[in-house]
């Protein structure tokens, strides 16, 4: 008896030793490699670059890292890192990666990578990642070498590059806008829409195509152009006592903080701050655009429909013999019989239906590369969000929701975000010369 309790109290201690040695030394004889991962995708370097790199050890931790590159059996230290004591499971190395100052030519080369972890066996893993140095900017060949663009209308350009494009666009001044790639005669191509300023000049507007490489090289190449300048009306619009009373309630019932205001404070309000919120919700639908032409040929016009105001209409509201506000026009209100058949201009994917502040029931639909149309004030909405509309669809009926005084349409075209003159886009032989030619 006594002998199977010695036997007993001996594996007991062995376990204990065991388990002891396992908790101060199991991490310590692993065989586990360290883990390295490149934050992001590298394919290409140019002139210079960042890279993160992550290491990781679950058991012993992180010992020694190093970062090089090697190109025609040459290799250049990046980073070295050594961790003096047992422990770091974790660790980022952020190596920028200058080309000139490394001596590196264009061509093939690789990186690098090993860590080491604290283990008994000094675990050690070693990645080679192949890349290609690129130090020389996209090149851009303009489909077009002059472009006439109007005061308020639509910008197009259309160019092709021998190497791949990564990013791509127009900047107007300051404003950006995306290019898209698609086919021209078999043949990868970038166009952009974009809208020309309706107070664009030589000396004051800068237009230059922007382009990058997967490697980060940067091309600006200015847009050679020549702007017509066209004159745009001002009116003066007297704010009648009745349209006050008659269109002021429905915006205070949607915008709480406008309650015990007058009349007159509630138009103040909604003709400053509530536009310009419109507007960069208009904007925001119209970030995303479908990467292929949607539509074909002219766009149309509402049937049978007189113009009552224009594209850039500077309006001057007046009570009381006072001025009391101003406003740019968006778009062409068209005015027939009352909730007439609003049609699609062209074939595209709804985007928007619904109540849009001073625009009331508005319709939004993308045709694709940028460019979008705008249906507001109607009385009825006949389309859904999703929906793929041809040319002639009907999607509405005209009416006077939202900031209007009587049944019509406004009628607007967006090229990269921003309104521009739809009266281009009813012309075929605007569409034909600047479009399809």
């Amino acid at each position: 008896m006594k002998k199977f309790s010695l036997h007993i109290k001996i594996v007991a201690a062995i376990l204990v030793i065991a388990s002891l040695g396992w908790f101060l030394f199991g991490s310590y004889v692993e065989l586990g490699k360290p883990g390295i991962n490149f934050t992001q995708d590298v394919t290409a370097i140019g002139r210079q670059k960042i890279l993160e790199i992550n290491f990781s050890d679950s058991k012993s931790g992180l010992s020694r890292l190093k970062v090089e590159i090697v190109q025609d059996n040459k290799g250049r230290i990046l980073a070295e890192k050594i961790i003096p004591s047992k422990g770091k499971k974790q660790d980022i190395l952020s190596v920028t990666l200058n080309t000139a100052d490394l001596k590196l030519h264009d061509g093939p080369a690789t990186i690098k990578v090993s860590a080491t972890d604290y283990s008994l066996f000094r675990n050690q893993q070693i990645l080679f990642h192949s890349i290609r140095i690129d130090t020389i900017p996209p090149q851009i060949n303009l489909l077009k070498t002059v472009n006439y663009i109007n005061q308020g209308g639509t910008g197009y350009i259309a160019y092709q590059s021998p190497e791949k494009i990564t990013d791509t666009g127009v900047y107007v001044n300051d404003y950006f806008v995306p290019g898209y790639s698609t086919l021209i005669d078999n043949k990868v191509s970038y166009v952009i829409c974009f809208a020309v300023p309706m107070d664009a000049d030589k000396t004051k507007t800068r237009i230059i195509i922007f382009a990058r490489d997967d490697a980060g090289n940067v091309t600006n190449l200015s847009f050679p152009y020549v702007i017509k300048t066209k004159k745009f009306r001002r009116d003066k619009m007297n704010l009648s006592e009745s349209f006050l009373r008659q269109k002021m309630p429905e915006f205070q019932a949607m915008i709480p903080s406008l309650q015990g205001k007058t009349s007159l404070e509630v138009f103040t309000h909604i003709n400053s701050q509530t536009r310009n919120e419109n507007f960069l919700t208009i904007q925001n639908i119209c970030k995303k655009s479908t990467p292929k032409a949607l539509w074909e040929g002219t766009f149309l016009r509402m049937d049978n429909a007189a113009p009552m105001a224009l594209f850039g209409d500077k309006r001057d509201y007046v009570y009381d013999r006072k001025n009391v506000g101003t406003s740019v026009h968006t778009g062409v209100d068209l005015a027939s019989n009352a909730q007439a058949p609003i049609e699609a201009t062209n074939s595209g994917v709804v985007v928007f239906t619904g109540t849009l502040g001073i625009y009331g029931n508005t319709v939004i639909i993308d045709h694709g590369l940028g460019l979008f149309s705008l249906y507001a004030h109607l009385s009825v909405i006949d389309t859904s969000v999703g929906k793929n509309v041809t040319k002639g669809e009907k999607i509405g009926s005209s009416g006077m929701s939202g900031l209007a005084g009587g049944d019509h349409l406004h009628f607007s075209i967006l090229a990269g975000g921003q309104f521009v003159n739809p009266q281009e886009w009813w012309d075929p032989h605007w569409i034909k010369d600047n479009i399809i030619r």
